[in-house]
Formats: C-alpha cells, structure tokens, sequence
C-alpha cells in the first residue's frame, strides 16, 4: 500500500497499475543486483505504455550518471522523438537522488512513483522533496511506498552481501 507523500496539489495515492510497473522495477533491480549492481529499477511510463527503463549500471559503465531513472529517462526520451515527457510518470525502486530527481522535473514528467525511500540521498521526501518545491516552475506528485518492503528487502540482501 502507498504512504501519500504530500506536495503541492496535496496527497496523492496509489493507482491501479502502480503495482504492476512497480514490480518491472523491481525485476530490473534483481537484474542489478546480478551484475553486483546496487538494484534499482526504473520505467517511464505514458498512456499505459513503457517509454524506457533502466537498472542502475554506475560499475558497469564506469559513471556515477547510469542510475537506474538516468537510463529510463534517456531511453524515454530517444523513443518518444523528444526531450520532454509531458505525462509521462517516472517509477523507481528506490526514492531518486537530487540528480534523477532533477532530471525527471526538467523532463516534466507528471509524477513520480517509488517503492522505499533512501535516507542518505532521496529528494523525493528523504532529504528534500524537490519535485513539490515551490521555487521551480515544474513540480509533480510524489507517491511512495509502492511494493517498498520489496524493495528494501533487495537492498537489505545486497549491502549484506557486501559486508
């Protein structure tokens, strides 16, 4: 179930298909997880249909720009033939940093969907909930908690590995 995150159109909850995108991210994520990627997933979404996705692939690519949204982003962008995603909703597994954050509202995506927050550098409702600050000329709703135990429990199994 969704925790609403409040923003500047108030909360916002969970549609129907949330879970299912939700769990495209979380596949994505495994699929991170398995190249000792940190697992995040990520999908655009638009009228129903998938524009991009993108699992976090830094290690791989040798880039702290390849976050999961990153990648879903640019591949949203090069399949829609533009650099803006009006309507689009950006799902992640895990809260986005102020970088993919930032990317998605330059984007204009029209909401932003993620499973567990990260407390070290969400800014999505962790840190900062830029997507519903006031000062930018683009905001959007925020809805969290999609599949987040899910989530957590991925990133919980891939930390612990490590150590």
């Amino acid at each position: 179930m969704a925790t609403p995150c409040k923003d500047h159109r108030g909360p916002v909850g969970q549609n129907p298909d949330d879970e299912r995108w939700m769990r495209r991210c979380l596949e994505l994520a495994v699929e991170a997880a398995r190249a000792d990627e940190v697992p995040v997933g990520a999908l655009v979404v638009r009228d129903g249909e998938v524009l991009g996705e993108g699992r976090n692939r830094t290690r791989e690519l040798g880039s702290p720009l390849a976050h999961a949204e990153m990648l879903a982003l640019q591949a949203a962008f090069e399949r829609a033939g533009e650099g803006r995603l009006v309507g689009g909703e950006l799902f992640c597994s895990l809260e986005p940093c102020f970088m993919c954050a930032g990317a998605a509202l330059h984007a204009r995506v029209a909401r932003v969907v993620f499973a567990t927050r990260d407390p070290k550098f969400g800014a999505c409702g962790s840190l900062a909930v830029l997507p519903s600050d006031p000062r930018l000329n683009h905001r959007c709703p925020v809805t969290e908690g999609v599949l987040a135990e899910d989530s957590a429990g991925l990133l919980r199994e891939f930390f612990r590995r490590l150590r």
